[in-house]
């Protein structure tokens, strides 16, 4: 069977979706394992060594120190649950609809910071690298949301191709147009 421009136009094949392709990717597992180790090395640096670290630092720098592994805290929780979700999907777990009901309850805020300069200048290393690299993963993430939200809400293509339609009526009217 022959198949010419005008068949292929009105298979009515939906496009792929972004969301639903990325998260069945490698790219997809790589960013959720970058996620998870992230996480871990931070839990294990604030319960060790970052809790030694922050004993010695000035009253101020203490304090500075507090606000930001909360606040590193915070978006590394938001970041786990984004890529469980996403992962969730990928594995048919749940429906990109209960998805997006769940994601409106888990909001990938910007994190705002009070803490200046010199206060971060004072925060140890180790720490400050975390946080970098979490604002980084978050930015990202940030990103693919936009990416997935955009392609969600794209309107879906009508279900009648007005070029095919047209082709069709010249082709009914011309007769074979090869």
């Amino acid at each position: 069977m022959r198949v010419n421009e005008p068949d292929v136009i009105q298979l009515g094949v939906d496009p792929v979706r972004f969301g639903q392709s990325f998260v069945g990717s490698e790219a997809f597992k790589a960013l959720f394992q970058e996620g998870m180790e992230l996480i871990e090395e931070t839990a294990a640096y604030l319960d060790g060594p970052g809790r030694e670290e922050s004993r010695h630092l000035p009253r101020q720098a203490s304090l500075a120190y507090a606000s930001e592994s909360m606040r590193l805290t915070t978006r590394l929780m938001q970041i786990a649950s984004w890529l469980l979700l996403q992962r969730a999907v990928a594995e048919g777990e749940i429906s990109p609809d209960q998805a997006q009901t769940e994601k409106n309850r888990v909001r990938l805020n910007s994190h705002d910071t009070t803490t200046t300069i010199d206060e971060y200048e004072a925060l140890p290393a180790r720490l400050r690298e975390l946080m970098g690299l979490a604002t980084r993963l978050h930015a990202r993430i940030l990103h693919l949301e936009r990416l997935i939200a955009d392609a969600a809400a794209a309107p879906r293509p009508p279900a009648a191709n007005p070029v095919a339609d047209q082709l069709g009526m010249l082709q009914r009217a011309f007769g074979s147009m090869e």
